[in-house]
């Protein structure tokens, strides 16, 4: 059954991206001063993500990042969205999150992905020599698990810091592998449908047919990605969208490229396989006015009935992007009050 929005929580989940005329140390502050404003808008948690070689991206030394946001911050909880396994020993992700634990109590989230985030070359250099293989996800988010718990009797490799501090994991994915593995676990899962949407619905229905309650969640949670572009009227909002337009269309063609400013008319310029590629790839997008807002939100509630949304929302103007988080914030507020009457 879907929950209302305002009985809904409301996330962030940001790429840091770079933006064309603009430095990687402008996409860092611009991070912050989002996380601040989020958190002032009263949402649950703000995520960063994992990617690597990517001239785009400014998220690659995720829990550096991590630090930084939450020591910039004081209430809304800030983790991986994800850190990608593949790329990293348990030991050390366990080190990383631990000791950002500790420096930030009861507000660091450990989002786990098993996708390399990045392509074959700088998979090698990040772990170099190692091969994947389908059962290495599941042992070693057993041990992050165990690294992060309680030290055992006779436990003779100890995280620390780390061993203790409980750090919740996510469980994030795609596909079905994930959502089976969270239901197993007992484990609040995060579906990536900001970019990969095909299969959300599933997922999140595997997931919750076969969860099975845990030390760290008695029921089900589900969290979906969300891109989102708010503005006053639909046409503005279009127009503010065309820059991600331009960013899926580079990631189709093999060009990321950075953040580039919105342009006029720009559907209209390409043809219409590719039209129907970015539609495919942002069918779970929100982009339009407040009330086209509540429309969107509303049904993604009705279809998921989702426990948390995580916005994406790269307006290539800080300002703007702002505003399109207190549009999704009022629109939330809305619903609460109309709940209230």
């Amino acid at each position: 059954m879907s929950k209302p929005l305002r009985d809904i929580a409301f996330s962030m989940l940001d790429l840091v991206p770079v933006r064309e005329g603009r430095s990687v140390a402008d996409a860092l502050a611009v991070s912050l001063q989002t996380a601040q404003h989020a958190e002032r808008l009263g949402f649950t948690r703000y995520w960063l993500a994992e990617h690597h070689n990517m001239a785009s991206i400014a998220s690659s030394a995720t829990a550096v990042l991590i630090g930084h946001v939450a020591g910039g911050t004081q209430r809304i909880r800030v983790g991986s969205g994800g850190v990608m396994l593949p790329n990293h020993p348990p030991l050390v992700v366990a080190e990383a999150f631990g000791t950002l634990a500790e420096l930030y109590p009861g507000r660091i989230d450990l989002g786990l992905g098993r996708a390399p985030g990045t392509d074959p070359m700088t998979m090698r250099a990040l772990r170099r020599d190692r091969v994947e293989t389908v059962d290495d996800f599941p042992r070693e988010v057993s041990e992050l698990q165990h690294l992060l718990g309680d030290v055992q009797p006779g436990q003779k490799l100890i995280a620390n810091p780390g061993a203790g501090t409980h750090v919740p994991i996510w469980l994030l994915g795609s596909s079905l592998f994930s959502a089976q593995l969270a239901a197993e676990r007992g484990l609040p899962y995060a579906f990536a449908s900001h970019f990969a949407p095909a299969m959300l619905l599933q997922a999140i229905d595997m997931y919750r047919r076969h969860f099975k309650p845990s030390p760290t969640l008695a029921k089900p949670y589900v969290m979906i990605g969300v891109p989102l572009i708010a503005a006053p009227t639909d046409d503005e909002a279009q127009y503010l969208a065309s820059s991600i337009f331009q960013r899926v269309l580079g990631i189709l063609r093999g060009t990321r490229g950075v953040l580039m400013p919105p342009q006029p008319d720009f559907l209209q310029q390409l043809n219409a396989q590719e039209k129907a590629a970015i539609a495919d790839f942002l069918a779970c997008a929100v982009i339009g006015s407040p009330a086209t807002v509540r429309r969107g939100l509303q049904a993604l509630a009705h279809q998921t009935g989702c426990d948390e949304m995580m916005f994406t929302c790269d307006v290539y103007d800080p300002a703007l992007r702002l505003r399109s988080l207190d549009i999704a914030a009022q629109v939330r507020q809305d619903s609460a009050a109309a709940g209230a009457g």
